[in-house]
């Protein structure tokens, strides 16, 4: 009679090992076989993430872009300092709130981005230090206007904007 449970038990149990051997190799063809399907689907999820995030670099570079900055925050009536510290907060401010698009584009992309916001703050901090202590917003924005007439080579942005729009056209 022992025997005979004995048997029995390693029978239940073998069947009960089949069985779990089935369904573990269905589910396993059955994950291979989605994930075939997925990397199609997150391929275009990723580029369209990697084509917004150019995208919004594309506009970060336009929104740092010195004339831009000046004419969009420009107020009669300040000192250059404060003139000044409001146009590096606002490079900085914008910068900061593209960050994360880093993780989307590629380093050379990301890192002409940088070197712009960079840049533009060098440039803004330098101009404002040749300027008379009672110097206003006004004549600082003057003198960084002028800079960018006289040196068109000295703001990247066009640089930048054509880097990002290459890498982005080779995505689509």
């Amino acid at each position: 009679m022992d025997s005979t449970l004995l048997i029995i038990a390693i029978a239940f149990a073998a069947l009960v090992a089949g069985v779990l051997v089935f369904l573990f190799l269905k589910q396993r063809r059955e994950l291979k076989a989605a994930q075939a399907a997925a990397p199609a689907t997150g391929d275009a999820n990723t580029r369209q993430l990697q084509l917004q995030a150019y995208e919004r670099l594309i506009l970060l570079t336009d929104r740092i872009a010195l004339p831009n900055l000046i004419q969009r925050l420009n107020q009669p009536g300040l000192e250059a300092r404060d003139m000044q510290s409001l146009l590096t907060q606002a490079i900085r401010q914008e910068f900061e709130h593209n960050i994360t698009q880093q993780i989307y584009v590629s380093a050379e992309a990301w890192d002409a981005v940088r070197n712009y916001k960079e840049q533009n703050l060098l440039i803004v901090n330098q101009v404002a230090s040749f300027l008379a202590p009672e110097a206003t917003g006004v004549d600082l924005n003057k003198h960084l206007l002028d800079l960018l007439v006289q040196n068109p080579k000295a703001s990247l942005q066009n640089v930048v904007s054509e880097v990002l729009s290459f890498e982005a056209k080779k995505l689509m």
